[in-house]
C-alpha cells in the first residue's frame, strides 16, 4: 500500500514537472514569435 502510494506520488511529480516544462517552452516560443 505504502509503496503504491509512493509510485503514484512520483508519477504526479513527474507529470507536474513535465507540464511546467511544456508551459515554459510554449511561452518562449510565443516570445520568440513576437520579438523582432
Amino acid at each position: 500500500m505504502t509503496n503504491n502510494l509512493r509510485v503514484i506520488q512520483h508519477a504526479w511529480h513527474f507529470w507536474f514537472g513535465l507540464s511546467l516544462v511544456i508551459k515554459v517552452v510554449k511561452l518562449s516560443v510565443v516570445v520568440a514569435c513576437f520579438t523582432p
